[in-house]
């Protein structure tokens, strides 16, 4: 098990740390290693510029569709070709996810690639020692 707790309670059970847009193929696998978590996400039919990653509120990995997908009635080579099937359409709309990152992470480590569909974020984790977040509070009879 983890140092921060079971990832999958969070998962189940706290929807808006995962947060996507409704109707998203951007589909996900988590996996952790002792040395990093690493995400593979499905952005069939995006490149790299199509795709932005971000760090927000210091913990908060953000993953978003930019534009540039290919439209189905956009002209090609061939202007006078007749479309009669487009269903591939809907796995190139916009999508977002969001996940709240475990405080063992080196956040200015994070890499992105994308490769074949499929966008891998490998984010390492921090082996140094914290702090212990338990404070003791002195009780006296006066304030």
């Amino acid at each position: 098990m983890a140092i921060y707790g079971d990832p999958f309670r969070r998962f189940f059970w706290s929807p808006p740390i995962y947060r996507t847009v409704s109707g998203s193929t951007a589909l996900m696998d988590w996996l952790e290693t002792p040395n990093s978590h690493i995400f593979k996400i499905n952005v069939p039919g995006y490149n790299k510029d199509d795709i932005k990653v971000e760090v927000e509120d210091g913990n908060i990995l953000v993953i978003r569709s930019e534009g540039g997908k290919e439209k189905p009635h956009s002209p090609g080579k061939d202007r006078d070709a007749v479309w009669h099937v487009a269903e591939r359409v809907g796995c190139r709309g916009e999508f977002s996810r969001e996940i709240e990152l475990p405080e063992n992470v080196k956040v200015d480590q994070i890499k992105a690639h994308v490769e074949n569909g499929v966008l891998t974020i490998v984010v390492p984790k921090d082996s140094s020692p914290k702090p212990n977040k338990v404070r003791t509070i002195n009780i006296s009879s006066k304030l």
